[in-house]
């Protein structure tokens, strides 16, 4: 079964769903955003029941926004406390000690941040919310004297991004601070199956343009990228499912690897795949496979087959983050059409309401590794090229295109 819910739904995932006939649980977000599509819809009482009695009923969902419909209608299951295991980084933390001993990490509530002796703390370190969702929040304190400053941010920005999800995905009342882990950041789409065996599906590795970054703006796969780390997570996730007891769970992952090939955690985000239907599109532009597909039906890659002829090609997801420092009330335009001629292969772009969210989109690519300028162009862009600023906040209406 599918849950589908805001802020996006795009139309890869509908046209698997109308193909393949996969459960949709009828809600409001379905009349409202896809209400003529040809999809086999299931009451909430018949998903309830469905999901009680089927020992291996599998449920995804595109958007964790359906997390709280999940904990108000299987709470007698044992899904969301998995759901919570996971969307607290605490609690994760706390999961994993025993892999990772010597960690430090501790939980602070936003209200005692700047009362909070820093002085003790291991630097770099990294502060972000408790339970997060898409680089919101997070920050990065190379030294004690950035600390006041950090908190002046966080509370900023908590302002503008308090009310854009709901707090069983981004709640900052609590935050968490964790000692940095050095090494290359990855994200892993994946499930484990019916017998709890984690099955990797995709890995996209996020690139950054300095130490102190810390927003999601490119992640890029390869034959290579598969290649190499394909074996070592799997043995990672291994070890966190048998912690959780996972069984037909689909996961994001997020993982750092370290110069001496150690995988350590970042965070798990359960029942889903990227946000924004982002990961697994890009994975069928990547590869032609469809995740979905791969995870109701418990298909497992053939990545020879897959990787074949893929040598000397990077593909990216590129995320159009709001960082020109302009708030997205105050700008007319985004130029689209300039975007594009920017790079050699575009393979999707989808635009984003940027007055109700704070990004502009995504894009999705095909680069000749010789090229990786393009990548690294956007990586260090802030995007102020392509845009042109209104002098009112006017809000102009905006094609969201799939």
């Amino acid at each position: 079964m599918i849950i589908l819910d805001k802020p996006y739904i795009s139309e890869f995932l509908l046209k698997t769903l109308e193909s393949n006939g996969f459960p949709v649980i009828h809600n409001p977000v379905v009349d409202e955003l896809v209400p003529e599509r040809n999809l086999v819809l299931l009451s909430p009482d018949e998903a309830i029941s469905e999901y009680s009695n089927n020992y291996n009923c599998l449920l995804y969902t595109n958007s964790e926004n359906s997390i709280s419909w999940i904990e108000n209608n299987l709470q007698h299951t044992a899904l969301p406390g998995k759901i919570k295991l996971f969307k607290n980084k605490i609690l994760f933390r706390d999961l994993l000690s025993d892999l990772f001993p010597g960690y430090f990490y501790k939980g602070v509530k936003l209200e005692d941040l700047e009362s909070l002796d820093v002085k003790d703390l291991p630097l770099p370190f990294i502060i972000k919310p408790a339970v997060g969702f898409f680089s919101l929040g997070v920050y990065k304190v190379e030294a004690l004297s950035e600390w006041n400053e950090t908190v002046l941010s966080i509370r900023n920005e908590i302002n503008g991004i308090k009310d854009l999800y709901p707090p069983e995905v981004l709640h900052t009342g609590e935050f968490i601070i964790e000692e940095c882990i050095y090494g290359d950041e990855f994200a892993i789409d994946c499930y484990f199956n019916a017998e709890g065996r984690p099955v990797v599906l995709n890995i996209m590795k996020h690139i950054f343009s300095s130490g102190k970054d810390v927003n999601d703006r490119v992640y890029i796969t390869s034959k290579e990228i598969i290649e190499d780390f394909r074996i070592p997570i799997t043995e990672f996730l291994s070890g966190i499912g048998q912690r959780a007891g996972l069984r037909n769970f689909p996961a994001h992952v997020e993982v750092r690897i370290t110069e001496n090939g150690t995988v350590a955690p970042i965070e798990v985000n359960p029942l889903r795949f990227g946000g924004w239907c982002s990961t697994p599109d890009l994975a069928w532009h990547a590869y032609g496979m469809n995740l979905y597909e791969y995870l109701f039906l418990q298909k497992e890659p053939d990545w020879t087959r897959i990787l074949h002829g893929k040598e000397n090609l990077i593909y990216s997801n590129i995320v159009l983050n709001n960082s020109t420092g302009t708030d997205g009330k105050h700008i007319k335009s985004f130029d689209y059409t300039r975007l594009l001629a920017d790079f050699e292969n575009p393979l999707e772009l989808r635009k984003a309401d940027f007055r109700k969210f704070p990004l502009f989109g995504f894009l999705f690519c095909e680069t000749r590794k010789q090229n990786m300028l393009e990548l690294e162009r956007i990586l260090l862009s802030d995007l102020t090229e392509y845009v042109e600023y209104s002098l009112s906040e006017t809000v102009l209406p905006l094609v969201v295109t799939s």
